[in-house]
């Protein structure tokens, strides 16, 4: 959407002084307004080329534009099948999040869904990122604050980008093909039960329809990224934690039914991809074995 103010002042702000700021770590970025504040109109140039970061942005005064360069091969598909999800912190706040391309912004992130940490995700082809301060008369208190990472709308077996998306969730089961990659591929593997579900519905500016925290206890970890899963009971002979499902799923708790439990995380959160029932695994698993299509070796004994 193109608010009406915001078309009369883009003109302005894009023939006053511009500036270009480099992240020293090329992931992330800290800046201050107050190094324009005799400009207030001035956009600053930042440019990113990670696949996920932070930006912090003190006393907002002005604009500035985010432009994120991931570094990927040509070859790899560019950025047609990457998306950028942004989560601002609670505590984000001076400034509206835009979409900028060709001139025309799109509001993506208010100071309102921003006080709600609410996800935003856009296709890296949608444009730059047009962060632009919005004018108070004591600044000395607010700093825009959010994370960023780069996901892709393809892996098999990744749902990831679809769950962090508004509206655009996916419950259905995933194919043979994506069940055995995403046994390969995804940041977190294990056989388990589920717990209990804990069901949170979302803000409604929020855009989707809430989450599901799913209690999880393994009797076998794969593999995981980072620490999701906690070693506790007897020797450490299970690991305990709990993934995120949206809420439309219909996740519930019950029965002593074991599960490959496969998926991403984001933002330090773990979001549940694949979940077959461990023994359908199992099978397809040994059919593929036998078949010599495995796209890894996993020790299921």
């Amino acid at each position: 959407m193109l608010w009406p103010w915001t078309a009369l002042w883009i003109p302005a702000v894009l023939l006053c002084r511009a500036a270009a700021q480099y992240s020293s770590d090329q992931c992330s970025w800290r800046g201050s307004g107050l190094s324009h504040e005799s400009h207030s109109r001035d956009v600053e140039q930042v440019y990113l080329r990670c696949s996920q970061g932070s930006l912090e942005w003190l006393y907002p005064t002005g604009a500035i534009i985010i432009n994120l360069r991931p570094n990927t091969e040509p070859s790899s598909g560019g950025a047609a099948d990457l998306h950028v999800c942004i989560k601002p912190h609670t505590r984000s706040q001076g400034s509206r999040v835009y979409l900028e391309h060709e001139g025309d912004l799109k509001l993506l992130l208010g100071e309102k869904e921003q006080a709600q940490g609410a996800t935003r995700c856009y296709s890296m082809t949608e444009g730059a990122l047009f962060v632009e301060a919005v004018p108070h008369t004591d600044i000395s208190r607010r700093i825009t604050a959010f994370q960023y990472e780069l996901v892709s709308s393809q892996g098999p077996g990744d749902l990831s980008y679809l769950n962090l998306h508004p509206g655009t969730a996916t419950c259905q089961p995933c194919s043979d093909e994506e069940l055995l990659m995403a046994a390969c591929t995804s940041d977190f593997v294990g056989r388990g039960t589920i717990q209990s579900v804990e069901t949170k519905p979302s803000p409604p500016t929020s855009g989707t329809n809430g989450r599901s925290h799913v209690a999880v206890v393994l009797s076998r970890l794969f593999k995981q990224k980072n620490r999701v899963f906690a070693s506790g009971g007897a020797r450490g002979r299970r690991w305990i934690g709990s993934v995120h499902v949206p809420t439309q799923c219909g996740v519930r708790a019950g029965g002593d039914d074991d599960y490959l439990f496969t998926g991403s995380i984001h933002f330090g959160e773990a979001w549940l991809g694949c979940a077959p029932r461990y023994k359908d695994f199992e099978k397809l698993y040994a059919t593929a074995e036998e078949a010599g299509t495995n796209p890894c070796q996993i020790d299921t004994d």
